[in-house]
């Protein structure tokens, strides 16, 4: 019997999260069963993703510079990285605005809608409003001075401190570089080595992928609020998704215009990272597996995607731009605003900024929206009306921050000559051993 791939193991595992999450609700005592005795595995399983993104982004991205061995080769990859994400985000947040002014979605909220959900979600409100004042009382470069971490070790400690994260690494993989090779060599093994041995832990905690995604959706389910509020906003639902989906058409073919990949193929490769981005809702969590399928199956050199995605996982947020767009504008018709077009090109610049700056984990994109919100003029009590179903389309627009990544790793990967066909490589190794015999 044909062994069943862990993509499909995860969806079996969404599938029956969500079966189980509805049938337990419907029992006396079935949330609490579900958020006191499973919920606690999905958590474990998201903490153990977590665990590792850390050291991996260290090992991987020290790796994958030390490896260039010219700071020219840097320069140019890291330049080009940074143009297509910052394009492909102004792209992701001008699709948000299209759709959410041609479908117009606020217009389906009621009086009495809104004054529920305020008030049912002013506490989760006040908590992201309180998060994100601290950041918008800072200077302009603020920006600038946070990126550059005063202790490693602290920055290391906390996974919203990624930028940090990324900068002393790159910074690092350049002293690497520029030391003469017999100095940098010992360090460069011990980093070759701590980089496989994160890859294996990696390997051990997808094993137990499938049961951690079943208890996280059981858990979203349980916890969800009522399904009137859910039908209210549903035409604000359906056009995040109808953004999202257009966005992952939007890769597909940029990834059959630069590099030949059939849709098909760049699914299939992707597709296990795509379900558990959409499980975690952590670009960071997702980032070991996102690695590991865009080298193996999608055929992009190693010092390509170890250097191309621990840095889109943290800036390159185009999902959660989209969503901000939308949410914005969502919001303000909500409460009778018109936005003129000066405000949208405001929010297209802010959004933009604002998903740089956001932390690859779960909920992360309602803090920046905040900002977003106070650039248009926007009532920030707004943040109720999207709160309900905010966890949903956080999953899927993790999964588009995902597909991003690899599909900017993979044009990075063509234009430098680093991507190959992950098929014909294994068969011409195979080819080469029988010839040796």
């Amino acid at each position: 019997m044909k062994k069943l791939a862990l993509h499909w193991k995860i969806l079996i595992g969404m599938v029956l999260g969500v079966v189980f999450g509805f049938i337990m609700v419907r029992f006396d005592g079935g949330k609490e069963i579900v958020q006191d005795w499973v919920k606690p595995f999905g958590t474990i399983f998201i903490n153990s993703l977590k665990l590792i993104a850390v050291p991996l982004i260290l090992g991987s991205l020290i790796k994958g510079v030390s490896d260039l061995k010219d700071i020219s080769k840097l320069s140019k990859m890291g330049g080009k990285t940074i143009l297509i994400y910052i394009l492909t985000t102004v792209i992701a947040v001008s699709i948000g605005l299209l759709l959410v002014n041609t479908i117009k979605p606020g217009n389906s909220i009621t009086e009495k809608t809104r004054i529920e959900l305020v008030g049912n979600y002013s506490d989760s409100t006040q908590k992201y409003k309180d998060e994100a004042a601290s950041q918008k009382e800072s200077g302009p470069l603020q920006a600038l001075v946070d990126l550059v971490p005063q202790n490693i070790v602290g920055a290391a400690s906390e996974n919203k401190n990624m930028l940090q994260v990324i900068f002393f690494a790159i910074f690092f993989g350049i002293g690497l570089i520029l030391i003469p090779e017999s100095k940098s060599k010992p360090v460069k093994d011990f980093f070759d080595g701590f980089n496989e041995v994160i890859l294996k832990m990696i390997d051990l905690i997808m094993l137990a992928a499938p049961y951690g995604v079943f208890a996280l959706l059981a858990a979203l389910i349980v916890e969800s609020p009522s399904a009137d509020l859910f039908k209210a906003l549903g035409w604000y639902a359906l056009t995040v998704v109808l953004g999202l989906l257009l966005m992952i058409g939007f890769y597909i073919l940029l990834v059959f215009i630069f590099t030949g990949k059939k849709p098909n193929e760049f699914i299939k490769g992707i597709s296990p990272a795509q379900l558990l981005a959409f499980s975690t809702s952590s670009s960071a969590a997702t980032l070991p597996v996102t690695m590991e399928r865009v080298h193996e199956h999608l055929g992009v050199d190693e010092e390509v995607s170890s250097f191309v995605l621990p840095i889109g996982a943290t800036i390159n947020m185009d999902g959660t731009s989209l969503y901000q767009a939308v949410a914005a504008v969502f919001i303000a018709q909500a409460f009778g605003m018109d936005l003129p077009f000066g405000v949208q090109l405001g929010i297209v610049a802010t959004a933009t900024l604002a998903s740089i700056g956001s932390a690859a984990v779960p909920g992360a994109g309602m803090v920046m929206l905040v900002i977003v919100l106070a650039q248009a003029g926007i009532p920030e009590a707004g943040l109720a009306l999207i709160f309900a179903v905010d966890r949903p389309l956080d999953m899927c627009r993790t999964v588009v921050n995902v597909t991003g990544d690899a599909t900017v790793s993979m044009m990075i990967a063509k234009s430098e000559g680093k991507l190959s066909d992950p098929n014909v490589k294994n068969w011409d190794d195979n080819y080469n051993v029988e010839s040796k015999k």
